[in-house]
């Protein structure tokens, strides 16, 4: 298949469409129940997406990403693998592990899969990462069944092999596409938006509801009295303000005051409705009206364990099956650190440094690696593995309660 040029790739990108491709499926946003329109863009406007999105993004991108190899003692990182300088630190000279990780992490978050085109030299060797628009990109498959990558451009499209696309979907149909999540959510989004909006009404209008005004005459220029109103008292920057009426005229509210409508209760479930959709925990949003210390740490837990460990494993699985040639799978693979999520709780991290010190699963050096400190030398016995004295084997538990004879105490002897 000639492919043709693809430098235009890695410039910037103009503005996305409010769709995505894949062969089978189309995901559109577009207009919601709530009457408001939800797109990657609008459903960002949202306090609440906007803060799971850059939750999770900057979760997994500040998490250290390392290339290992396998070796007769278990593993050790493959500092010499291109790969290695790629994911840790510079995926392309424009942007920083951190940058591109994160925003392969967005583009999962809001259209359900994430892009990067691949730079190889003449040898297959990765040379480069760059992360492409997810919905600009169309996956089908040739007469022949064989996956290719069509990035379309108002100027045109490029087709890519399947070689070329770093590809991570996320839940979806057919196991090649994953689903938009703000599409499939885009009611629940959309009422949110409507919230927020019906808010932002209800403040400039001066927090007041609406109402009449009602004179014992005839008025006869009602325009004229409404307009001398609103220009005096409309907007909140006229929020309490003394009303004078003249001629017997009386301010009667026909309006739902925000209390009686629910409305801030309705803010608060679409937030947690929106934590639902993302697996975030509501606290991380800062929303705490039912946290208490005891439920936000076991949260905190099940945040890792159920949010992060899933996208991680996602995301290792995808790196290992594009990058890696056949024959350096065998070898090599790229995978992330959590236990630098510890970083942040100095005793956690020192009672688990501990535990694995004293039974003896971590050496030293491997804890001081770890920290980020410089190891110390073999002969000081920094990767020495200690266990506490006082274990025995467990076939010789309870032996002190037998009676020996003397040729037994001598064995023991």
């Amino acid at each position: 298949m000639k492919l043709p040029l693809l430098r235009w790739l890695v410039k910037a990108r103009d503005r996305p469409a409010n769709s995505l491709f894949s062969s089978t499926y189309s995901f559109f946003f577009g207009t919601t129940s709530s009457g408001k329109s939800v797109n990657e863009r609008t459903a960002m406007q949202t306090t609440a997406v906007y803060a799971c999105v850059r939750i999770l993004a900057e979760t997994i991108a500040s998490l250290p990403l390392h290339t290992f190899k396998h070796t007769a003692s278990g593993k050790e990182k493959a500092i010499e693998h291109p790969l290695f300088h790629l994911l840790h630190d510079e995926p392309n000279p424009e942007m920083t592990s951190f940058v591109f990780r994160e925003t392969l992490m967005g583009h999962l978050l809001l259209w359900g899969n994430a892009y990067a085109q691949i730079i190889r030299d003449g040898r297959g060797k990765v040379l480069a990462l760059y992360p492409l628009l997810p919905d600009r990109m169309v996956v089908d498959r040739t007469l022949a069944g064989e996956l290719y990558y069509e990035y379309r451009k108002d100027t045109g499209s490029a087709i890519l092999r399947k070689e070329d696309v770093l590809h991570i979907p996320g839940l979806g149909f057919d196991g090649l596409v994953g689903y938009s999540p703000i599409a499939m959510a885009k009611n629940a989004i959309g009422m949110a938006l409507a919230c927020e909006e019906y808010g932002a009404t209800f403040f400039a209008n001066g927090a007041n509801p609406g109402g009449v005004l009602e004179h014992p005459g005839v008025v006869k220029d009602p325009k004229r009295i409404r307009d001398s109103w609103n220009a005096v008292y409309q907007g909140s920057e006229n929020a309490h303000r003394i009303a004078v009426l003249e001629e017997g005229m009386k301010f009667q509210s026909i309006g739902i005051p925000p209390e009686q409508a629910q409305f801030l209760e309705s803010r608060k479930y679409q937030t947690e409705e929106i934590c639902r959709i993302f697996r975030v925990p509501p606290h991380l949003v800062a929303s705490l009206d039912r946290a208490t210390f005891s439920n936000i740490e076991h949260q905190s837990i099940s945040f890792v364990d159920n949010t992060i460990i899933p996208w991680v494993s996602r995301i290792e699985q995808s790196l290992q099956r594009s990058l890696f040639t056949e024959a350096e799978k065998k070898v090599y693979f790229a995978k992330f650190n959590l236990n630098a999520r510890l970083r942040g709780d100095a005793a956690s991290r020192a009672n688990f440094y501990q535990t694995m010190r004293q039974n003896g699963i971590m050496s030293a050096n491997e804890i001081r690696e770890l920290e980020e400190m410089n190891l110390i030398p073999d002969e000081l016995g920094g990767s020495k593995y200690l266990v506490n004295g006082n274990f025995v084997d467990m076939a010789s538990a309870g032996a002190w309660t037998k009676k020996y004879n003397g040729k037994e105490a001598e064995k023991l002897e």
